[in-house]
């Protein structure tokens, strides 16, 4: 894709970083960073990443503050991890929990649109995939902006290894209907789980994030959807 495509999200800075935050992303942030080749054509060596061979490479796409991927590295020691967010807090909040936890070996960072990096990765290298408490744009004329839609899904069936796992989560109903109503689209994902009128509840290897906090304190209760890579 070229720099028309859709925006998916909003600012990447908010609030200026406190000067120790602002150091560690400094400091951190450069050999945790993924840069694509410059060939536009080049797919990305995944071999090449991490300093050490993974047993299964999982991604998660707007890892927020990163409690939730430092969570994830923590209890999966033989895999690696690529997280992407446009968000600078953000990517200051994860390198915190990285460096507390003695973890970054295993994680690289991708502070862009996350598509831009879907597009140059190669087929069925990824093991799990996180989509958690994404903008749902609730304004009916910004729908077009939500991460979710045709495109994307392709991407995700493209890279996502057969049987592997795609987790999603809100809190937003209207874009829980959605992310059903798209997913349900291509064939290439199989929702599991739901076999009653109930939704899912978080798994115990996914912990509660500050925006399922949130959501819960204001009212809202959010949904769990888990899919599974088909059979190409």
């Amino acid at each position: 894709m070229d720099d028309r495509r859709r925006r998916v999200y909003g600012r990447r800075l908010g609030y200026r970083l406190r000067p120790g935050r602002q150091a560690l992303l400094d400091r951190a942030l450069p050999a945790l960073r993924i840069d694509l080749p410059e060939d536009p054509q080049a797919p990305i060596d995944l071999s090449a990443l991490f300093p050490a061979p993974v047993r299964d490479l999982w991604l998660e796409i707007g890892f927020g503050a990163g409690e939730h991927l430092a969570h994830q590295v923590r209890a999966n020691p033989a895999v690696g991890f690529i997280g992407c967010e446009p968000f600078v807090q953000g990517v200051a909040g994860l390198l915190r929990h990285l460096e507390a936890d003695g973890t970054a070996d295993r994680v690289r960072i991708f502070p862009d649109d996350a598509r831009l990096l879907l597009d140059r990765m190669p087929e069925a290298c990824i093991g799990r995939l996180f989509v958690l408490f994404s903008d749902p744009w609730p304004k009916k004329r910004h729908h077009k902006r939500r991460l979710i839609d045709a495109e994307t899904l392709a991407g995700f069936a493209r890279i996502l290894k057969e049987g592997a796992e795609f987790r999603w989560a809100s809190d937003d109903s209207g874009y829980v209907e959605w992310t059903l109503e798209h997913v349900a689209g291509n064939e290439a994902f199989a929702l599991t789980d739901r076999t009653s009128g109930d939704w899912p509840s978080r798994p115990a290897d996914w912990p509660e994030t500050r925006y399922e906090q949130k959501a819960r304190a204001q009212g809202r209760a959010p949904v769990f959807l888990r899919y599974v890579r088909s059979p190409r």
